[in-house]
């Protein structure tokens, strides 16, 4: 049974990282949410390190450029790592081969050019990855829709079907199939994965809930703090946060006032009990504790 706390700070002292989850959790894509903020900075001055662990496809200095300009002050981090770094180290690798079809909006450039400094070098060693049309590519490499705020799955029914007959394997940098942006719910890359498997194709993920992401994750974690520490994972996505907490055998934090808010009462602050215990049986996973929003 997951246990409902009132704070991080409640539990904070038993742990000594936390993965922490973006969208949903310390913002909602326009504004950042004061109380969870203010959570992650207590936590930091308290001895903490905080890692935070999104599925976002960018790179992880596009993910920081986004945070600094909704203003999330740099004393509420410690790292950042992203889909987006996983993936790219993937694709760098030739994953889904050398010259690729993508599928994603403009302003995920970023991706094939803009690499953190531990990938950098390897990027430089390997062959490059030239972007083609869907019928020359060895692959696909999906990092979202190209306009996630007015098309659907559906609008890509037609690319997925000729890259499934033509047998191209699909590389997912971003496993999330939706987020809240504002007040609006939009599709993201996992829900183009999701469908190209549906129809028989074969999709690649590197983001949260599979096991790449958190690799990047220990070794960055590595690089700010010896031994082996207690690392507690905090997002609202049960799917991905969660299921990939409990994956690397870690405690998870799951945030109830986000995207399933709905399901846990009218009170997105104070989830019921009664209710969130069986949702979760029902999705057999439980998380080690419950709040309603990170504070």
């Amino acid at each position: 049974m997951a246990e409902i706390i009132a704070s991080l700070a409640g539990i904070g002292a038993r742990y000594d990282a936390v993965f922490c989850d973006l969208w949903g959790c310390l913002h909602n894509g326009h504004t950042p949410f004061p109380a969870a903020v203010a959570a992650l900075q207590g936590y930091r001055r308290a001895g903490g390190t905080v890692v935070l662990l999104t599925n976002s496809p960018r790179p992880k200095a596009s993910v920081v450029a986004q945070l600094d300009g909704m203003g999330v002050p740099r004393d509420a981090w410690d790292e950042v790592v992203t889909s987006g770094d996983a993936a790219q180290f993937a694709m760098l690798s030739g994953a889904v081969g050398r010259r690729v079809f993508h599928i994603g909006a403009e302003k995920d450039e970023a991706f094939f050019t803009d690499f953190a400094t531990d990938l950098m070098d390897y990027a430089k060693a390997q062959p490059p990855i030239t972007r083609v049309p869907l019928r020359d590519a060895e692959g696909i490499v999906c990092t979202g829709l190209r306009d996630d705020m007015v098309e659907t799955p559906e609008d890509y029914r037609v690319e997925l079907l000729l890259g499934k007959t033509l047998g191209l394997p699909m590389l997912c940098a971003n496993p999330d199939i939706v987020v809240d942006f504002g007040d609006k719910r939009l599709w993201c890359a996992g829900a183009l994965a999701r469908d190209y498997e549906a129809m028989g194709g074969r999709a690649l993920y590197f983001g949260k809930p599979h096991p790449p992401i958190y690799d990047l994750a220990r070794r960055r974690l590595g690089a700010l703090r010896k031994g082996e520490p207690q690392i507690l994972c905090i997002g609202d996505g049960i799917a991905t946060d969660v299921q990939g907490g409990m994956a690397e055998g870690l405690d998870t934090l799951f945030i109830t006032g986000g995207i399933d808010a709905a399901a846990f009462g009218p009170d997105s602050n104070h989830p019921d009990p009664t209710l969130l215990e069986p949702w979760l049986v029902a999705r057999q996973l439980s998380a080690t504790f419950a709040m309603g929003h990170l504070r």
